[in-house]
C-alpha cells in the first residue's frame, strides 16, 4: 500500500445537517493509496461504514439535473427489449422508471428511493449488493441479460466480490455495464473532491482489467463520458464477449502513457492538490477583502470535501443554495454554512460552483447573472473566474 493524499479531517460527505446535531457530527481522516500489485485508488480505512452513508436520509437524487435525467434517458436506449436488466444502486430511479416494470429489477440500499420505486411497480430489494442479494434475485427472476449500475460499483469496498456476484446473475451472452469517475480524468482534471467517503474507489481502466479478471469477467468496451459527474468511464464486461469496434487497448496505452500504474505519477497529483488548495483560499479571500459577497452553488459531496480541505467556512461564504428539497434548511456538513433554495437570480457577486461538474447546465441557466457582472469561481481544472 502507498498513501499518496492526505485530505484531512472530513465529515460524512453527504451528511448535511440540522444545528441540533452540530455537536455530535462525525469526522474521520480521508487518506488515499494506490495499491501497487492491483493498480486501485482507494481511501484508506478506518472510514465511515456502508449503513451511516447509504440509508433512509441519502439526499443526492440524480433526477434533480436535467444533465442526468438526458443522460439516463440516452442510457436507456442501449438496451432495447426484450432483454432483462437488473440496476445496482437505481437512486431515485431516473434510468429504472425508463423501462417497463416487467423487464427491469433493482437493488437499492436507501430504504426512501426503494420505497419510491415500489410504490411505483418497480420489483426491487432494499440491501445492498452482495452475494446474498444475487441470490434473491436469481429466485425472483433468474439470470439476466444487463447488469446496470451508474456511480454505485466505486461505492462497494469489497469490489471483487461485487463483481463475483454480477458475474453470478448473468446469462449466457449477458453483459454488465457500469459508469463511474474516471481516473484519468480526475488526475487530468485535478478534481481531488471526486474523491470522498462513497467513492471507496476511483478507477483505471489498467485496474479494472485485474479486478474484473479475478471475478471471471473482461472488459470488451469503454465509452468515455467526459460531462457525467466530472468525466466518467463507461465501462462494457462480459465473460466473453469480443468488441472489435472499440479495443481497449487504446485506454491502457494511455493510461500508461500517463503512469497510471506507477506510484510517481501520484506524488504530482498531490503537489497539485495542494497548489489548487492555496489558489483557491486566496482567491476567495481576495474578492472578500474587496467587498465582495460569495455564495455557493450546488450542496454536493464534492463541496463538502473542497470546503473542509481548505478551510473555507461562513468567512467566505454567505450561504449554499440547492435545489434538493431535503438539504434546504439544514447547513454543509463540517463547516455548517446555511442552505436554502435557489432564488430567482443570484444574489451575490460571486458564487462558487460546488457542483462545478454541471459548469454548462448552470452557466447556460444563469445567463443573466453573468449579464450583469457575476463571475463563477471553479478549481477544476485549475482555479479559475468565469464571466460573460
Amino acid at each position: 500500500m502507498t498513501q499518496f493524499l492526505d485530505l484531512g479531517r472530513q465529515p460524512l460527505a453527504n451528511g448535511f445537517i440540522s444545528p441540533e446535531w452540530f455537536h455530535d457530527e462525525q469526522f474521520y481522516n480521508l487518506r488515499v493509496d494506490f495499491n501497487p500489485d492491483t493498480k486501485l485508488v482507494s481511501i484508506l480505512p478506518p472510514f465511515p461504514n456502508k449503513e451511516q452513508l447509504f440509508n433512509a436520509s441519502y439526499s443526492y437524487r440524480s433526477g434533480m439535473s436535467q444533465t442526468m435525467r438526458n443522460h439516463f434517458k440516452e442510457a436507456s436506449k442501449l438496451f432495447p427489449g426484450p432483454s432483462q436488466i437488473l440496476e445496482i444502486g437505481s437512486n431515485d430511479g431516473t434510468f429504472l422508471q425508463n423501462f417497463d416494470p416487467k423487464r427491469i429489477s433493482f437493488i437499492e440500499p436507501c430504504s426512501n428511493f426503494a420505497l419510491e420505486m415500489q410504490k411505483k411497480g418497480y420489483y426491487g430489494i432494499n440491501k445492498f449488493w452482495n452475494h446474498e442479494t444475487a441470490e434473491q434475485i436469481l429466485e425472483y427472476r433468474g439470470k439476466v441479460d444487463v447488469v446496470y449500475a451508474a456511480n454505485c460499483m466505486c461505492h462497494i469496498p469489497e469490489i471483487v466480490d461485487a463483481f463475483s456476484a454480477v458475474e453470478k446473475v448473468l446469462a449466457p451472452g449477458g453483459v454488465f455495464v457500469f459508469e463511474d469517475p474516471s481516473l484519468l480524468e480526475m488526475l487530468k482534471r485535478v478534481s481531488y473532491d471526486q474523491i470522498y467517503d462513497e467513492h471507496v474507489h476511483i478507477f483505471s481502466v489498467i485496474a479494472l482489467c485485474e479486478l474484473l479478471g479475478m471475478a471471471g469477467l473482461k472488459i470488451f468496451r469503454v465509452e468515455h463520458l467526459p460531462d457525467i459527474h466530472g468525466g466518467s468511464n463507461r465501462i462494457w464486461a462480459s465473460r466473453n464477449v469480443v468488441d472489435s469496434r472499440n479495443p481497449i487497448e487504446e485506454d491502457i496505452r494511455e493510461e500508461v502513457a500517463q503512469r497510471l500504474h506507477e506510484k510517481f505519477c501520484y506524488h504530482i497529483f498531490a503537489d497539485e492538490v495542494l497548489e489548487s488548495k492555496e489558489k483557491l483560499r486566496k482567491t476567495l479571500i481576495r474578492h472578500k477583502n474587496d467587498g465582495k459577497k460569495i455564495i455557493s452553488l450546488g450542496a454536493t459531496s464534492k463541496s463538502t470535501i473542497v470546503f473542509n480541505y481548505c478551510g473555507i467556512g461562513l468567512e467566505l461564504i454567505d450561504y449554499v443554495t440547492d435545489t434538493t428539497p431535503e438539504k434546504q434548511g439544514l447547513y454543509t456538513p463540517g463547516t455548517h454554512i446555511p442552505i436554502i433554495a435557489p432564488k430567482e437570480t443570484i444574489e451575490a457577486d460571486i458564487a462558487f460552483l460546488g457542483a462545478w461538474n454541471f459548469e454548462k447546465e448552470i452557466c447556460e441557466n444563469e445567463k443573466e447573472f453573468l449579464a450583469k457582472g457575476g463571475k463563477f469561481i471553479t478549481h477544476v481544472p485549475y482555479v479559475r473566474e468565469i464571466s460573460k
